[in-house]
């Protein structure tokens, strides 16, 4: 069900007036995230990295007549934050991130990346992101998102996001709700919903995403990672 890249262009001009709502919103939001988490201090609970640490993730996608593989590395030192993609924005396509953390919290934690990026491949652009962790007794929700500017064509700018909202009932142990809005694939829906049962040992984790259940547009993504 991949389809060309091409197959987009018409899709995202329909979706012009949907998106600009959509990002007016989310763009509040998250400039109220930043605002707080920047007139924050370090709490207890989140130490600040002396050394740079690194974590790779690959995504594999099994969707009905098409396979592939979204591979993620990212790199932090105290509040500095670097980060590679491919198969993200398109496919065929690559984006190099640089971003700035802000963190704290002690029961209640947080950790808010701000972050830019160049896009290039089958699609070139930059891209504003934003990448939140909130944590709370064993919740956690998860956000990343970023607004692609297209060089080729304004009707071609999009807006990506994935989230998950999931529950710790144990340390290696979690489950929750996954959303996709993406370009990089194609199914009958303009939002992808799904379930996520994930487990970790030591400093590997990995995770089973089952999106669109009870529909015809049903697909699987199992993600590894590695921290390092």
């Amino acid at each position: 069900m991949t389809k060309d890249p091409s197959f987009w262009r018409p899709l995202i001009r329909e979706r012009a007036v949907l998106n600009t709502i959509f990002i007016r919103r989310m763009k509040n939001a998250y400039l109220l995230l930043i605002f707080l988490a920047a007139n924050l201090t370090v709490g207890k609970g989140q130490e600040s990295p002396a050394q740079w640490t690194f974590g790779a993730e690959t995504g594999f996608y099994f969707i009905p007549d098409a396979f592939f593989v979204l591979p993620v590395f990212r790199a932090d030192k105290d509040h500095w934050h670097l980060e590679g993609r491919y198969n993200y924005e398109d496919q065929q396509t690559a984006s190099a991130w640089f971003g700035y953390n802000l963190y704290g919290g002690d029961e209640f934690e947080f950790f808010i990346t701000p972050m830019v990026g160049g896009v290039f491949g089958n699609t070139n652009g930059i891209a504003p992101g934003l990448e939140v962790t909130l944590g709370y007794k064993g919740f956690e929700l998860y956000s990343e998102a970023e607004y692609l500017f297209d060089f080729d064509s304004a009707d071609n700018n999009y807006l990506y996001n994935w989230a998950d909202l999931t529950y710790a009932p144990l340390d290696w142990l979690w489950f929750g709700l996954s959303t996709q809005r993406t370009r990089t694939y194609d199914t009958g829906l303009d939002i992808q919903r799904g379930l996520i049962l994930g487990g970790g040992w030591k400093n590997w984790e990995v995770s089973g995403y089952f999106y669109n259940p009870g529909t015809d547009d049903f697909f699987t993504m199992v993600a590894l990672g590695v921290a390092f």
